[in-house]
């Protein structure tokens, strides 16, 4: 996913990371005897001070190593890696986000890192970055961080409704408090129509997909039993407020909304906490976080995990140093700084404790621990592009037949997968 749209929701990441280059190509070794390696990382992706820290680090740990980080931005950022994969002058590591990691590797251009995953501690990843960065069965993507969304709530509101955040657990729990909360000029919470994201976890919850494949075709599957459920569950909390049918969380911005209003909840990454009393500084130290509740207390929510995965071009003549680099930067020292550093949730479910003294950090790694991915194909941008899922969450929500629709809306999802 491209991490730009959840920074658009948030203020996640540490602005101000500066550019080290603007080059494309791969360098040739240091005067030294040193490789150099040419690293593709993403604007705002991590902050100046932090790649300062760590090429320093790991320059000194791997002196033979040299690192030339160019920092790359959203904006056409498919069209130049995939130029790059087709040359023979591509850098040697790029940061991707989770979701493109397949139309790379359908290309051929990336290095096949599957006999190394056990080296890199694969048995522990966030599925919703592994999975993602796996194409036909080979990995290719190697998880570098993960974000996700969890509940931001007004502190002030649910104790003058006297609602304790710490209980709801459930999705039960979680309607019956919105309830109590959408009272008196409050909003129980602030959900747009189109907040698809939102609604994939409710349908992964009841055992359902967004689509399903057998063999090379895929098929929409908005139309099972299971995913009508998740859309039943979308409809009875959106009705608990006043967010619009027909716009998704950036029309308006939905921290904005929450800055100006009696609004209880949002469903965001926790930086949205950031944009809210930036907006509106007399709420600050009235905000809180707990993860989007699942079916059972057992079990969190199922959430969209967004964020990065690296990968080593087929064409990079330095693999070895570019898989060093990859093993240091994706290792559990590193990843650890990196979340005190950036709020962000670690690789590893075995690394969650590294933001524990984190509020909106740690509600987030307790839903990416059971966090998922849209479908791995690179047909599934071809569905985003038109995305039929928010016509038919605003058709549902505006009455229509929800049967009706998601037939609809599948088999628009459908054709779009098979390019048809």
């Amino acid at each position: 996913m491209k991490l730009r749209m959840l920074a658009g929701l948030t203020a996640l990441v540490i602005a101000g990371v500066s550019a080290c280059g603007d080059g494309s190509g791969s360098s040739g070794d240091s005067a030294g005897g040193a490789t150099t390696i040419d690293v593709w990382l993403m604007r705002d992706s991590i902050s100046a001070q932090f790649q300062k820290e760590f090429v320093a680090g790991f320059e000194k740990a791997h002196p033979d190593i040299d690192v030339k980080v160019q920092i790359q931005e959203w904006d056409g950022i498919g069209e130049k890696v995939t130029a790059a994969l087709a040359s023979n002058d591509a850098p040697d590591v790029i940061e991707t986000g989770n979701t493109q990691v397949a139309q790379y590797a359908q290309s051929g251009g990336l290095l096949d890192l599957s006999d190394r995953t056990e080296e890199l501690g694969g048995g522990d990843w966030l599925e919703g970055l592994a999975e993602p960065g796996a194409f036909e069965g080979k990995q290719y993507g190697i998880p570098y961080y993960a974000a996700n969304r969890v509940v931001i709530y007004r502190t002030d509101l649910f104790e003058r409704a006297g609602v304790d955040a710490a209980s709801i657990k459930t999705r039960d729990q979680w309607i019956a408090a919105t309830e109590k909360l959408d009272s008196g000029g409050t909003q129980g919470i602030y959900l747009p129509g189109q907040m698809w994201y939102a609604l994939a976890g409710f349908i992964w919850d009841e055992g359902g997909d967004l689509a399903t494949r057998s063999g090379k075709h895929w098929r929409g599957a908005l139309d099972t039993p299971q995913a009508l459920r998740g859309m039943d569950f979308y409809r009875k909390l959106q009705a608990l407020g006043k967010g619009p049918k027909d716009s998704d969380e950036a029309e308006p911005p939905q921290a904005e909304v929450m800055a100006k209003g009696q609004v209880a909840q949002i469903i965001s990454t926790p930086g949205g906490a950031n944009v809210v009393t930036e907006n509106n500084p007399d709420l600050k130290g009235k905000l809180g976080f707990f993860p989007v509740p699942g079916k059972t207390a057992e079990r969190p929510g199922s959430v969209f995990i967004g964020g990065s995965d690296l990968v080593v071009p087929a064409a990079s003549g330095k693999p070895e140093a570019a898989f060093t680099f990859v093993k240091e930067i994706t290792g559990d020292a590193w990843q650890r700084k990196l979340a005190a550093a950036m709020s962000y949730v670690p690789n590893k479910t075995t690394l969650a404790d590294a933001v524990a003294s984190d509020p909106g950090a740690s509600a987030m790694a307790a839903g990416a621990a059971v966090g998922r991915a849209t479908p791995n194909t690179p047909g599934w941008a071809a569905v985003e592009a038109k995305n039929p899922i928010k016509d038919y969450m605003t058709a549902v929500l505006t009455g229509a037949d929800a049967r009706t629709e998601a037939a609809r809306a599948s088999a628009a999802i459908t054709a779009a997968m098979n390019g048809s």
